[in-house]
């Protein structure tokens, strides 16, 4: 995998450093890891508004090994090495993940070992995963090591730790992608083993023997049932929050509905071995796609001329969990295209990169065949022959190419084939692997300039000293997509325009963020997305009053700054500024931006986190993200509204007894203060939805844990107990097999 890493580096220097791992993943770990040690548990940043609920994105709040990454990031400069340098240790860990499973399934190593470098290096997950989206990188990794173990723990040569894990990890990543798929191997594990043990019971179903026997059988598949449920039971904090928040979110809908894009037809299965294919479905950018998300190996289509298929059905039963798996991804891949929250199948092709890989490197390393090898051979041409019309179909502008491709497997299949025939297997799979990484450079080679890419700088010092020294809370209203292609870079637009969680990499506090799972009401009063971009129309939103305070937003949310890009708003400065406003020159900067900051200084750290009042005194006594203490007084009754977004979660109580709360323009939190009330204590308090609920259950699959691992043990020990019972008959046996 190091050697692979390093044909892809050759390629691309920043390709694990781009699109979100760049504008999302390394800023959100610098916050975290800053508030980490800070000695804070940052579940909430009330700051950052739509991007600051950090128990919906993905976080990975409750995994160790994220939080490690989190608490390391702040002392790395360059984030596009320590990206790097991640990313490289979970491709590892998938790849040795990979490993696992073929050999739980009785693959030899040597083969084993090529399907563990092939999948790092598959089209998508080296293009996606692995450059992107590091949440399924991550997941990915944990989940191949659940799968492995969960197998090893059904067939009783494995216990229910290593499962329980594995899983934890898995649905801990934040992502919900993996949580699901780790649900869908366990099923396919399951009946798997179901099908490879004739699990049924014998006799008359009114004998207790027939039962017993029929219990006895299934037991190994209700204990991984239990285990899995353990994990999901210890896990279930990870998604409660978002699960309970769902309707005030853009992923609130629960609708299905099948649109054509990123679903992938199942022909383009056909491109998953020539390493020029640029298959034909419908992105981001267009039809034809730029990159080789489709292919998986070089060798795996050629190579299914040279299994013995007579022989290979005796295994059928044995590998018909991963048979399973593959064909409900490759089902899934090809739509619908959203089932509520869940979007875009192509994130699916990983998954059946795993299982295609698992069942061909197991069968080529236990029913590999030479035998009548010119009719193979043929058979292997015809294969690749195959290849290259379906990816010349897809893209026939790039025939040439194509053809290049088809001779370079040709060619180093045929080498593969005469160190097999010389040197054995060993040496013929060490080619394979090696194959590989001229592959890799090409492919990332040819896909430059990525279309992906943000290009972010990667020095934070550097982007520190180079932009403006904004103290305070700021807000930007810009749009990304005005930022043209020579102005990304420091000594553009990234010198002073923020986007994603660019800010957080600057260490400072602005409400733009990257989020997946945005607020909806507080997104429509913005006209805010993902990557805090907004519509034209946001200047004058933020500085109309809103109906039921007669304030407008830029007070509600208690603002220093607004950042106006120059080309979203070009005229905005012959305008007077707002009253209580005044424009700021920032020389250098100020071909990108405009800026307007209050006249009377800073204004967010005046009086904590209360935005209005209305017929109520209301003097801050303490603030932390998640809590508010105020002393109210109100003789007729009235209202506070306090600064924060109204997420799910919000308690209050005055003087110790609760209070509810409703929201201002569905967005701000806010309290009505009863007639009488005079210097009372207000605390309103932020939990994460069902927080308590979460730790019950973690608790429960803990002791569930505890309990399977009793049993376990118990179980070894009686084992050995029988086996030291019983008369060794290896002298007898080991005399009668000398005379024979």
């Amino acid at each position: 995998m190091i050697l692979g890493y390093a044909a892809v580096l050759l390629a691309n220097a920043r390709h694990f450093y781009t699109d979100d791992t760049e504008s999302q993943y390394t800023g959100l770990w610098v916050g975290l890891g800053r508030a980490l040690r800070a000695g804070e548990f940052p579940v909430l940043w009330p700051e950052q508004w739509m991007s600051g609920n950090n128990t919906m994105d993905d976080a990975g709040l409750f995994n160790p090994p994220q939080l490690l990454i989190d608490l390391i990031a702040p002392s790395f400069d360059n984030m596009a090495v320590y990206a790097t340098l991640v990313k490289l240790v979970f491709s590892i860990i998938a790849a040795l993940g990979v490993y696992r499973i073929c050999l739980a399934y009785g693959g030899r190593p040597a083969w084993s070992a090529v399907a563990g470098v092939a999948f790092p290096l598959s089209g998508f997950f080296l293009f996606f995963d692995e450059a992107s989206w590091m949440t399924a990188l991550t997941g990915t990794a944990w989940l191949v090591h659940a799968w492995a173990s969960s197998v090893r723990y059904v067939r009783g040569t494995g216990g229910p730790i290593p499962v329980f894990v594995f899983l934890y990890l898995t649905i801990s990543t934040q992502y919900i992608f993996p949580a699901l798929e780790a649900a869908l191997m366990l099923v396919a594990v399951a009946v798997g083993e179901m099908i490879s043990s004739g699990r049924a019971p014998g006799g008359s179903w009114k004998s207790w023997a027939s039962w017993r026997f029929w219990l006895l059988s299934w037991a190994p598949i209700g204990r991984l049932a239990a285990v899995a449920l353990c994990a999901g039971l210890a896990g279930l904090l990870t998604f409660l929050p978002s699960m309970l928040s769902a309707k005030v979110t853009w992923r609130g809908t629960a609708q299905i509905n099948n649109d054509q894009f990123l679903t992938i037809p199942w022909s383009e299965s056909l491109n998953a071995s020539l390493p020029s294919t640029l298959p034909a479905f419908t992105s981001w950018w267009g039809y034809v796609q730029p990159l080789p998300v489709t292919y998986i190996a070089w060798f795996l289509i050629p190579a299914l001329a040279f299994i013995d298929w007579d022989r290979a059905r005796s295994a059928w039963k044995e590998l018909s969990s991963v048979a399973l798996f593959a064909i409900i991804m490759l089902m899934w891949s090809a739509g619908p295209g959203s089932i509520g929250p869940l979007r875009w199948p192509v994130r699916l092709l990983p998954m059946l990169a795993i299982a295609l890989l698992v069942l061909v490197c197991v069968l080529l390393g236990r029913f590999g065949s030479f035998r009548n090898w010119r009719a193979r051979g043929i058979a292997s041409l015809v294969l690749i022959l195959a290849l290259w019309v379906r990816s010349f179909s897809a893209d026939p502008h790039n025939w040439i190419r194509h053809v290049l491709a088809a001779g370079l497997v040709i060619a180093v299949g045929a080498g593969v084939l005469w160190l097999m025939n010389r040197k054995g297997v060993a040496a013929a799979c060490a080619l394979v692997i090696a194959a590989m990484f001229p592959i890799a450079f090409w492919q990332v080679e040819a896909a430059q300039p990525t279309p992906m890419s943000y290009n972010m700088p990667t020095n934070r010092s550097e982007a520190m000293r180079a932009f403006p020294d904004f103290p305070g809370t700021t807000i930007q209203l810009a749009d990304r997509g005005l930022v043209q292609p020579g102005d990304k870079s420091l000594e553009g637009a990234y010198s002073a325009l923020v986007f994603g969680n660019y800010a957080k990499s600057l260490e400072l506090d602005y409400v733009n963020g990257y989020t997946p799972t945005g607020h909806f009401y507080f997104g429509e009063l913005l006209c805010m997305r993902w990557d805090s971009s907004v519509c034209p129309d946001a200047y004058k939103r933020l500085f109309t009053p809103e109906a039921s305070t007669g304030r407008p937003l830029v007070d509600l949310m208690k603002l220093d700054r607004v950042v106006l890009q120059r080309a979203l708003f070009p005229d905005v400065r012959n305008q007077a500024a707002p009253e209580g406003w005044t424009w700021v020159d920032l020389p250098g900067q100020d071909r990108f931006i405009w800026v307007l900051e209050r006249e009377n200084g800073l204004t967010s750290t005046v009086n904590g986190r209360v935005s209005a009042e209305k017929n109520v005194t209301a003097t801050s006594l303490s603030e932390t993200d998640t809590t508010s203490r105020v002393r109210v007084s109100s003789a007729s009754g009235g209202q506070v509204v306090f600064a924060r977004l109204g997420w799910p979660g919000y308690r209050a109580t005055l003087n110790g007894q609760p209070v509810p709360i409703k929201t201002v323009a569905k967005s701000f939190v806010a309290v009505d203060v009863p007639a009488g009330t005079q210097n009372a204590e207000l605390v309103l308090t932020w939990r994460p939805p069902g927080w308590k609920i979460g730790i019950a259950t973690a608790a429960t699959g803990l002791a569930g844990l505890a309990v399977l691992q009793w049993l376990y043990i118990r179980s070894r020990r009686r084992a050995g107990e029988t086996a030291a019972d019983e008369p060794s008959g290896e002298p007898e046996r080991e005399l009668a097999g000398s005379v024979s």
